[in-house]
């Protein structure tokens, strides 16, 4: 394995989510490395961390290179077995637990089910009513509660409406209704079905030619795929988008995270 290449494990007492969330956005930073990625879930005792060491330590045996370990584990108990493993041990929790516990003269809990238990049921039938929702106004499928929507993403077809509204209602407990801008639609003129609720639309653009190469996967070879199409679409979205006063970003090269940030800005909504 050559340096530029590095087994990476994330190591938690739950399901890994925070572990990964938290060192991958360390990660990111230095993209000229190949990361070979392992998720060790719901280490939540002394005899599973022993085993989660003896994966790593398999893993490092013979390689000039070390692990790289991100640990988020909440028992000072448990997350002390890691200090004799193998690799770079980055503690993700450990010294701001620590300083929490200073700061507020108490003791860390150490319950691994805490972060990721369903507490406020009313939050989470929200959550779920959320996702519902999204599902059933994707793609305009549904227009009888759109009145409902907390946001309405609005774009041509294959810009990225669908997984943005998904992540908004999933992560945010957002409903999230959204509209495909097709040819039925008069240029410059919002559809009446949406027309009442401007002030929740918010626009998807990206560039012709990854449109056209996205849409070419799923229809290769077509009209809707071609290039002139893609860029006539775009335009008058955009077009669309200005003349009504819709904020808009584009979709290019953004993650779902990024487009959900600016959202979320942009249009005022807070976490559910």
């Amino acid at each position: 394995m050559s340096p530029k290449q590095r087994p990476v494990f994330f190591v938690s007492d739950s399901t890994g989510i925070t572990a990964e969330t938290l060192g991958n956005a360390l990660l990111v930073q230095f993209p000229d490395f190949e990361f070979e990625r392992h998720v060790l879930p719901f280490t939540d005792s002394v005899e599973a961390a022993r085993r989660a060491v003896g994966i790593i330590r398999a893993a490092a045996a013979g390689s000039a290179v070390k692990p790289i370990v991100f640990v988020t584990v909440r028992a000072a108990g448990v997350a002390e077995e890691f200090q004799d493993a193998p690799g770079e041990i980055i503690d993700l929790l450990g010294p701001h637990l620590t300083h929490l516990e200073e700061a507020l003269d108490a003791t860390r809990t150490g319950d691994a089910t805490e972060y990721h238990r369903v507490g406020d049921l009313a939050r989470y039938h929200d959550r779920i009513d959320a996702v519902e929702y999204t599902f059933a106004h994707d793609d305009a499928q549904s227009l009888r509660h759109v009145d409902r929507a907390d946001l309405i993403i609005v774009a041509p077809s294959r810009c990225g409406k669908t997984p943005t509204a998904m992540y908004l209602a999933l992560q945010y407990g957002l409903r999230v209704a959204n509209y495909p801008l097709t040819d039925d639609d008069r240029p410059g003129v919002l559809p009446e079905a949406i027309k009442p609720y401007r002030d929740r639309l918010f626009g998807l653009t990206t560039t012709p030619q990854r449109l056209s190469q996205v849409r070419g996967e799923r229809r290769p070879g077509s009209g809707y795929a071609s290039l002139a199409r893609c860029r006539t679409e775009l335009r008058d979205a955009e077009t669309l988008y200005r003349d009504n006063g819709i904020p808009f970003i584009n979709s290019h090269a953004m993650s779902v995270e990024e487009m959900a940030s600016v959202i979320l800005t942009t249009m005022n909504l807070r976490h559910r």
